[in-house]
């Protein structure tokens, strides 16, 4: 199933984005596996990260949902808000 992660940053987060990052990216490498897409939102100004966006496949959309709560983000408390859903790809068709 594939299945999408928004991930909205708290406000006035970034340093615990930053301090949190090394381990949020050497567990997604291996708690993920068959990912379509992976990476920050930025806000308008191209420059500050305001979330996470991951689309991934996953067995089930609990599954998705319970590898997600793992993130050391979103342990670490650097999330405001989360939407995990499923999705599908209609471009570029598969």
């Amino acid at each position: 199933m594939l299945t999408m992660w928004l991930c909205f940053d708290k406000p006035n987060s970034s340093d615990l984005r930053m301090k949190t990052r090394p381990e949020h990216l050497e567990w997604i490498e291996k708690a993920v596996k068959k990912f379509k897409f992976a990476g920050p939102m930025m806000s308008d100004d191209g420059q500050t990260l305001k979330g996470s966006c991951i689309v991934a496949e996953f067995d089930s959309l609990e599954q998705s949902r319970e590898i997600q709560s793992q993130d050391p983000y979103h342990k670490a408390g650097l999330f405001e808000k989360v939407v995990v859903c499923p999705t599908k790809q209609m471009f570029p068709k598969v």
